[in-house]
């Protein structure tokens, strides 16, 4: 079967040949000499190679028992399809009970896993890496199904996995190796520190990236020597469910990756109440509350939360490569990316040129709904967040700001399809100026100092992810130490910082704590342990004298014995405070 296209440019658009060449593939990612070949659709834009029976055994990856379920709860969710609004499956929900059930089975199973040497934690991984190449199409279309994006965009999320997954195989026995360091006392005192698990690490994320944020977090919790359990979105939950069974293929025990599904305010809950250490990914709103909640169970946590991140267009810089940049760092994944820009401000004396510039660049974008490589934006994933960027938008204009591009629903496409789009004018109090959009929307602001640049991106509360563009690469980089934020990249909108996996990434202020990727990526997931071995001498006095007057014969002799005891507490103290000393001229520590 060919093919279900719908195609359109955006309004004034030249040939969708011209359309601004996306970002290349994260650094050390997969990539193939041609596109890959498109899959068959089905009607009403279900992959036709998905069939009743695998999504069955899909589902049947859900942790739930009949036999505990919760009075009132629900039986099942239905996401609808973005493409046309079509149900996509019903997947089974879980209740409190469930929850508890499956961190506790992944308790049981997780020490056999933890005992385990690092090389077969990472074979295990490595071979999940191969099968995840082999067969990406099939999680491209799942990708595009639950969420309506691009192809390419789904794609980024293959790569982004397959490269995670290769980092931590491979490096997972670097950051988590026992560190020798010096104990009390040199020479007599052998102290190391060694990482064990947490235990069981609840995951809980996103519908915008569900591969890549569903599983890039549980790959390092894994080779940490950790169970997982996590909740999946119940708009793509197909996508996670179909992963796990690549997992299981790959070598991973059953029980180690458990999956639950449901409403976020039953199921989330009860799965912070249940771990150990829990990794969430979504709003600043729902993080506090996760956050609170784990600290009431004294639980640690990974927060990657909201953003309204800055871009910077010095007066230096290529005006035509950093409107092309902005305009994949703010429409990719059409706008729905915590890193993704919403703010722009340029140099007053590049403005108009980089205005032109960027408003061809958007023009040019193709919108489409198709399961290959030949449109640019996607569909938004939901109604909520199509009503949630027309708000923004509508709201804006009412209160003077002006639309340079885009601006509009386009129905004609698919139901939730909306324009990439510029607003100008736009001022402080105005919802698309203060709030995250999370859609294919930023609004342009010129400024006249670097300074004011930098007091400009560092406005509001959130700091998870900004960008410069400068040919000065040196002074970009002493503005980015400046600039509040988890990451900062120097001509370059997103990709680069987030694509370097040795590099941490996260938030400051409203956009979270933690980091995920690099060595703190995987290190969350363990506890420090300090094990200490004293040899020869012990520490302390060479005796202790119990001078208890309790008996007749102790009392008899206390006198004695204290002045024994303080002789050799006296002796001790003046050995020491001569080390103390020797090791301080010395210049030991």
């Amino acid at each position: 079967m060919t093919t279900e296209q719908d195609q359109t440019p955006a309004p004034d658009s030249p040939v969708p040949g011209n359309s601004a060449t996306p970002d290349g593939p994260v650094p050390d990612s997969p990539a193939s000499d041609s596109p890959v070949p498109p899959s068959p659709v089905a009607k009403g834009f279900r992959p036709a190679w998905v069939t009743e029976e695998l999504i069955a055994q899909w589902c049947a990856g859900v942790r739930r028992d009949a036999s505990r379920r919760g009075p009132g709860s629900a039986e099942s969710v239905t996401a609808v399809a973005p493409f046309d609004l079509s149900p996509i499956a019903a997947v089974p929900a879980c209740a409190p009970e469930d929850v508890a059930a499956a961190v506790a089975g992944a308790r049981a199973d997780q020490p056999e896993w933890a005992g385990a040497p690092l090389r077969r934690r990472g074979d295990v991984v490595l071979a999940f890496h191969d099968l995840l190449l082999e067969r990406q199409d099939q999680v491209i279309d799942l990708i595009q199904w639950e969420t309506g994006k691009a192809r390419y965009h789904a794609w980024q999320e293959v790569a982004q996995v397959a490269a995670i997954a290769r980092h931590y195989a491979r490096r997972a026995r670097h950051y988590l190796a026992p560190h020798h360091v010096r104990g009390m006392v040199p020479g007599l005192t052998k102290v190391k520190e060694v990482r064990v698990p947490k235990g069981v690490v609840g995951v809980i994320s996103p519908w915008n990236y569900p591969l890549y944020l569903g599983v890039g977090d549980v790959l390092p919790a894994l080779m940490a020597g950790n169970a997982v359990v996590s909740k999946a979105d119940s708009q793509t939950a197909l996508t996670m469910l179909w992963t796990r069974a690549l997992m299981a293929e790959a070598g991973l025990p059953s029980g180690l990756w458990r999956i639950v599904a449901g409403p976020g305010v039953v199921v989330g809950t009860a799965l912070v109440d249940a771990v150990d250490f829990v990794c969430f990914t979504g709003s600043t709103a729902t993080g506090r509350t996760v956050a609170e909640r784990a600290a009431r169970r004294l639980v640690g946590v990974s927060l990657e939360l909201g953003g309204k991140n800055p871009l910077i267009v010095r007066e230096d810089a290529d005006v035509a490569a950093a409107a092309a940049g902005t305009v994949v760092a703010a429409f990719a994944n059409t706008g729905q990316m915590c890193i993704h820009v919403e703010r722009v401000y340029v140099h007053e004396k590049v403005y108009d040129a980089f205005r032109a510039e960027l408003l061809r660049a958007t023009r040019a974008l193709r919108l489409g709904r198709s399961y290959d490589y030949s449109v640019d934006i996607g569909s938004l994933t939901s109604a909520a967040q199509l009503a949630a960027v027309e708000a923004h938008v509508d709201g804006a204009v009412a209160e003077g700001a002006t639309v340079l591009a885009g601006g509009r629903a386009r129905p004609d496409i698919g139901p939730l399809f909306y324009e990439p789009t510029v607003l100008e004018g736009v001022t402080p109090g105005m919802a698309v100026c203060d709030e995250e959009t999370f859609g294919p929307v930023l609004s342009l602001y010129s400024y006249g100092a670097d300074s004011e640049a930098v007091g400009l991106a560092n406005r509001g509360t959130y700091g998870l992810s900004a960008s410069i563009w400068s040919k000065d690469s040196r002074e970009a980089g002493r503005m980015a130490v400046r600039i509040r934020a988890g990451s900062v990249n120097i001509n370059d909108g997103a990709a680069a910082a987030a694509g370097s996996i040795e590099a941490g990434m996260g938030g400051m202020g409203d956009s979270g704590l933690g980091r995920r990727h690099g060595a703190e990526g995987i290190r969350k997931y363990t506890e420090s342990q300090t094990i200490a071995t004293q040899r020869l001498l012990p520490l302390g006095p060479a005796k202790a004298v119990d001078n208890s007057p309790e008996n007749s014969e102790e009392r008899s002799a206390e006198t004695a014995a204290g002045t024994s005891v303080k002789s050799s507490v006296e002796s001790f103290v003046r050995r020491t405070n001569g080390q103390l000393t020797l090791l301080r001229r010395l210049r030991v520590r």
